[in-house]
């Protein structure tokens, strides 16, 4: 196949496909038997999609007239599809160390909450935040993520509270989304505490009557275009009925319901979003059995997040319950002041050794199930042709090294490619040529 292409990888020890028949999401018993190629090769074309996966030397056949803009040798390497975050909070001013040093000494989450800290002391500190300020971190973070392994994360606003505010993050997302080489799926989660001086209906109301209609008009505009909308349901936040009003307004403007539920109490979420209809549900450390029942018949991904059960001390999800009745089961890196980890391989390891998933299992849940939970899976998370060429390439023979390692992840991953362009390269893990 003659032409000139963007990307051309080949000879990789061993190419992790995650699906290989157009799989919108896996469940357990396809998470135990995954695809994966031996001394392979793939070509990303110009337009950043796969255009063919497969044996070296038969690609070699394929596109013996073929120029390439660059050429990586993956001899003895594993290329992996990038990694997909379903759940972070990553525009933020504020540090919240101190609190650490608290939870440490046995302040529960709601007791800081209650007290001024958590969510509101961030709140503070972004509202007096300018945009410019906001989007140098956020822009920093993202960069910390893709060096993870992260080509597409799913980004929240939430730190506002008013109209004003929240429409600052989803700028600055939205500023992102187009001068960065990474996939963003924005969520608006202006339903993420209850702002001070305001009753949970009086923040609904705002909501509903103010805040959503504005999204809409940004989003017919072309200024603002937001995926997912996200409310905190949680006992001493927004309960269930005010919950339900926000998602159901939501999606009817278009978006994707995508929310935190059961998290610290058994709300019933998981009930509720299966009945809305809502794409994913994230948290879930409290579910009831009934609401993974609900979910596993409403194909609605649960986010799993090892990380925010290990730094809050909390039970960890049951993940294992939740594969056995066949729930799409996918992780998020909860990355947030309160949580703070850039790192996919990271979570995945958690996610294996305390929810007791298998590293199969977790890299389904941290590619093509992620991808699901974003509504991206026909895109993202698998190395199949027509996809787009987001890879991970790792200087290892064995892929499960990116699970294994702990925090080995900064001189594991030699390359990370976003529309088949090396948007990371890791100068100790080898060279690159161009032709």
């Amino acid at each position: 196949m003659a032409g000139r292409h963007r990307l051309l990888l080949e000879n990789a020890q061993q190419l992790v496909l995650v699906c290989g028949r157009g799989e919108e999401y896996l469940l357990r018993e396809g998470a135990a038997g995954l695809p994966v190629l031996r001394d392979a090769s793939v070509v990303v074309g110009l337009d950043g999609c796969i255009k063919a996966v497969g044996q070296a030397d038969v690609i070699r056949n394929q596109f013996s007239g073929a120029t390439f803009e660059k050429v990586i040798d993956c001899s003895g390497k594993c290329v992996l599809p990038g990694l997909v975050d379903a759940h972070t909070h990553p525009v933020w001013a504020g540090d919240r160390v101190h609190e650490f040093a608290m939870k440490l000494a046995g302040a529960s989450y709601m007791e800081i909450h209650q007290a001024g800290g958590g969510i509101h002391f961030t709140v503070e500190h972004t509202r007096k935040a300018t945009e410019e300020e906001l989007f140098s971190t956020f822009k920093h973070r993202l960069e910390r993520m893709r060096r993870a392994g992260s080509t597409l994360v799913e980004c929240k606003s939430g730190y506002g509270l008013n109209l004003e505010t929240e429409l600052k993050m989803l700028r600055v997302i939205e500023r992102a989304k187009q001068s960065m080489d990474i996939g963003i799926s924005s969520t608006y989660c202006g339903a993420h505490s209850v702002p001070k001086g305001k009753t949970a209906t009086e923040a609904t109301d705002d909501i509903i009557n103010n805040h959503l209609p504005k999204l809409k008009e940004l989003n017919l505009s072309g200024e603002i275009y937001v995926n997912n909308i996200d409310v905190f349901c949680e006992k001493g936040v927004f309960d269930l009925e005010s919950t339900r009003r926000i998602l159901q307004a939501g999606k009817d403007i278009g978006l994707q319901i995508n929310f935190h539920g059961d998290e610290l109490h058994p709300m019933k979420s998981a009930e509720l979003g299966a009945e809305l209809g809502a794409r994913a549900i994230s948290h879930l450390e409290e579910v009831s059995d009934e609401g993974i029942t609900a979910m596993a018949r409403a194909k609605c991904a649960a986010v799993l997040l090892p990380t925010t059960a290990y730094m809050l001390r909390l039970k960890q999800p049951q993940a294992r319950k939740m594969l056995e009745e066949g729930v799409i089961v996918a992780l998020g890196s909860d990355f947030n002041p309160n949580a703070y980890c850039f790192s996919m391989p990271m979570v995945m390891h958690l996610a294996c050794v305390n929810m007791k998933m298998s590293m199969n299992e977790a890299l389904v849940a941290a590619t093509i199930n992620a991808a699901y939970a974003l509504g991206k899976s026909d895109t993202h998370g698998s190395i199949e042709t027509g996809k787009q060429g987001d890879l991970v390439i790792i200087n290892s023979s064995r892929w499960e090294h990116l699970i294994y390692q702990f925090g080995g992840h900064e001189t594991l991953i030699n390359y990370v490619i976003v529309k088949g362009k090396v948007i990371y390269q890791n100068e100790r893990c080898g060279t690159m040529s161009s032709y």
